[in-house]
């Protein structure tokens, strides 16, 4: 009868240590939400948790405040940005690792990375200060004799350009969220291996059918990872929004209008 192996003692020292390690995320994300449920009792006694989700209230004088302006907001601007990143970020991808030569591969990839580690207030600013005019003078107005006047659609780009709303927010947002789904999508198509795309080019296969049907395939779940870090990025970020967002707690059907996002927290 053949005797179990026993395991080494480092072996099971460093399966301990890892364990400890994964669990001990989950046990900070439950702490998180013990704290924030915590903290919030005394609005969520005050409100209640539907009403105050629900509410569109934001009155400091009287001390009525409800979520659902800020929610609306956060949503919007969310899902524009990603809207407008993701193709982008791929695409930049695609470019650096299966068209652009070599000598540009480096500069593009540095750039990325430099991207990635601006600190938000910059984005804000340089939104407030050059891109919100140009917005307003150029981009929005356009927009607004071409798609403004496409039936339901046209509903979105209505109102006065002014360049501090939700379109500018959410193209400020997608800036900064780029760099992460291309730095983690550029990643992924490189470890698709050489002789599979190298068996495609063999048989007949175009440069763009050898990214539809080999590349992206393999590398969907490094691009989705990309896509998981961009959302978490759009939805917690707070002062480049807050600079081109205009704080105005309604909410509108136009992108040209000002909103406000979850970074507008009441203060005593």
């Amino acid at each position: 009868m053949a005797r179990t192996a026993k395991k080494n003692p480092i072996d099971n020292t460093f399966s301990v240590i890892t364990a400890i390690a994964s669990f001990s995320v989950v046990l900070l994300i439950i702490g998180i939400l013990i704290v924030l449920v915590r903290e919030s009792s005394l609005a969520i006694e005050k409100f209640g948790v539907i009403n105050f989700l629900t509410s569109t209230d934001w009155n400091p004088v009287t001390s009525s405040f409800g979520a659902a302006t800020t929610i609306f907001g956060t949503f919007v601007t969310t899902v524009i940005s990603l809207f407008i990143a993701i193709p982008v970020a791929i695409g930049i991808a695609i470019f650096v690792t299966e068209i652009a030569p070599d000598f540009l591969k480096g500069p593009i990839g540095v750039a990325i990375e430099l991207l990635a580690a601006i600190p938000s207030i910059i984005y804000g600013m340089w939104g407030l200060f050059t891109l919100a005019p140009l917005m307003a003078k150029y981009v929005e107005p356009a927009l607004q004799k071409t798609i403004g006047h496409v039936p339901i659609v046209g509903m979105l780009f209505q109102g006065t350009p002014m360049g501090i709303d939700l379109f500018t927010a959410s193209v400020i947002l997608s800036i900064m969220i780029i760099p992460f789904t291309a730095s983690i999508s550029r990643d992924s198509f490189n470890l698709t291996p050489s002789v599979v795309k190298e068996s495609a080019y063999a048989i007949g296969a175009t440069k763009w059918e050898v990214v539809k049907n080999v590349v992206l395939p393999y590398s969907k779940l490094g691009v989705f990872g990309g896509i998981a870090l961009s959302l978490g990025r759009a939805l917690g970020e707070t002062m480049a929004v807050a600079f081109v967002l205009g704080n105005n707690h309604q909410i509108t059907s136009s992108l040209f209008s000002a909103a406000a996002t979850n970074y507008s927290v009441p203060r005593k």
